[in-house]
């Protein structure tokens, strides 16, 4: 999870949070490779068995987009994706061709009134700004259709947790200013009923060498100047190297919980 901590004295210094925003389609193929998939439990809690039309919004290169596709539900079922960046928007027309992409923001989707039954968000509701994108999804869900904010974040709190994920976010979150998300519940507006919590535990297979790669997914890094961005990945290389429980394994656990939020259009 991000954290809001000072950063030491030589912490790299962080980007505009609109440089941040944008940093991700020219790295859309790493994001693509490097981010972990969502859990069929916490995608089929945020969708009505019964919705239609589906939206999956700042659908980024498809991550939760692949997995509604596989969700059970009616047949005739249409998922849509929207993204902002023609980057992340042609790496998930290569991956999932069956899918309609649709150039739109929270803010302005494109999409007509009332045109969804449910509307999915992965890692993307701290980007948004909050009352203008819940004005937009109230226009675009029917009335009794869901919103729903998933967030996958690494799970540094569990007890029998790997040692060596302190030592892997202190790296990753160095110099980073951006407040935590994840557990924080989004405030979609008053066209929304109350909003419920679910909090799904599970663990992705990773390659230790392929830790670098999801570090370097990450915006704090994407935006850093080049010397500070390696001087970071060669760290995350060292500790993989060298780390009792990381060195010489093909693959490791790396616990995620990942923290569901969905809310009714009234």
């Amino acid at each position: 999870m991000d954290q809001d901590r000072p950063a030491p004295p030589d912490a790299p210094p962080a980007a505009p949070r609109a440089a941040r925003a944008a940093s991700f389609g020219p790295a859309a193929a790493l994001y693509q490779a490097a981010r972990p998939t969502y859990p069929d439990e916490a995608v089929a809690w945020c969708v009505p068995a019964a919705a239609v039309d589906v939206v999956d919004l700042a659908a980024g290169t498809g991550k939760l987009t692949e997995r509604l596709l596989t969700l059970p539900g009616p047949a005739g079922r249409r998922v849509t994706a929207v993204e902002p960046s023609p980057g992340m928007r042609e790496a998930l027309a290569a991956a999932l061709p069956a899918v309609r992409v649709l150039g739109g923001s929270a803010e302005r989707t494109g999409l007509p009134d009332a045109s969804a039954d449910a509307v999915t968000v992965g890692q993307a509701w701290h980007w948004f700004d909050e009352p203008a994108a819940g004005a937009e999804l109230a226009r675009v869900l029917r009335p009794g259709g869901v919103l729903a904010v998933v967030w996958n974040v690494r799970d540094t709190d569990t007890d029998a947790g790997p040692d060596w994920l302190a030592a892997y976010e202190e790296i990753v979150h160095r110099g980073d200013p951006a407040p935590p998300h994840g557990d924080h519940a989004p405030e979609p507006g008053p066209a929304f009923g109350a909003v419920q919590h679910r909090v799904v535990w599970w663990a992705d297979a990773v390659r230790p060498a392929a830790l670098r790669d999801l570090a370097a997914s990450r915006s704090h890094l994407l935006t850093l100047p080049d010397d500070d961005r390696a001087a970071l990945l060669a760290e995350i290389d060292d500790l993989a190297a060298t780390h009792p429980d990381l060195r010489g394994r093909d693959v490791v656990p790396l616990p995620y919980r990942t923290d569901c939020f969905r809310a009714a259009r009234r």
